[in-house]
């Protein structure tokens, strides 16, 4: 490819790297056009893209999950010092790579799981965990990594939801047979999935939107709006309710 790409060559490029999930424009050409959730993130990013701060400048993003890399994308775009684009999927990071060294931009990408981010030995300004935390077998303790690991400020969080959306008060303590409470729609529920959910092996756990946010708040991240349905920006606190809060001891074993 020529050092300044035609649309065909540019195509061509995409083409070769597989089907794409996330539909970057490249100067005019989209790398899935026809995805099936239509312009897929950018429709879904003008929702929420409020939440994050427009002036990134001397920032650094650590994009957890990054896919064809339009988050990190975006947040180079608002200036951010430094972006650094994790995913286990080498196919994603070479559309990740290929996208942005045609867009002229600055971004590292490395084959990382959110499992592996202490090995990064560095805290980030902003974490961005999008469409992640139900494609994994160990959802809590991906959280309790990038609390305890990652983050150092801001979280931008995002988790496929199922179930009710009403959140019923919950008590720090229930006596052992007491059970009714499991039994309520508004009740914290983490659905299971053994085999398979629309198509894809590796959908595993489905929070409901007490779940999602319980689960937050349980790894020492502090809500601060709801920006979008399933999209939460967070601060970084100490634990309220998890283990490293009650038993620090148990914690660390």
């Amino acid at each position: 490819m020529s050092a300044t790409p035609s649309p065909e060559e540019i195509r061509a490029a995409a083409a070769a790297l597989g089907d794409w999930f996330h539909n970057i424009d490249l100067h005019g050409v989209r790398t899935a056009p026809d995805h099936f959730l239509g312009d897929y993130p950018a429709q879904a990013w003008r929702h929420f893209a409020h939440a994050v701060p427009r002036d990134l400048t001397g920032l650094s993003v650590l994009d957890i999950g990054c896919n064809g890399g339009f988050f990190s994308m975006e947040m180079k775009r608002r200036g951010a010092a430094r972006v650094l684009g994790i995913d286990s999927d080498e196919r994603y990071l070479a559309q990740a790579r290929f996208a942005t060294r045609t867009l002229g931009l600055d971004i590292e990408y490395r084959r990382l799981s959110v499992y592996d981010v202490a090995s990064l030995g560095e805290r980030f300004d902003l974490v961005l965990f999008m469409g992640v935390l139900y494609h994994l077998r160990h959802p809590l303790l991906a959280l309790d990594l990038i609390h305890e690991h990652a983050a150092r400020d801001l979280m931008l969080f995002q988790t496929m939801q199922r179930g009710a959306r009403d959140i019923v008060p919950v008590s720090v303590d229930y006596d052992f047979a007491d059970e009714a409470h499991f039994a309520a729609p508004g009740y914290p529920k983490l659905h299971f999935i053994e085999h398979r959910y629309s198509g894809d092996p590796t959908n595993w756990w489905v929070p409901n939107r007490a779940c999602a946010e319980a689960m937050l708040r349980n790894a020492g991240f502090e809500i601060l709006q709801q920006p979008d349905r399933e999209v939460y920006l967070c601060r970084r606190a100490a634990p309220a309710y998890g283990a490293a809060a009650i038993y620090p001891a148990k914690a660390t074993c």
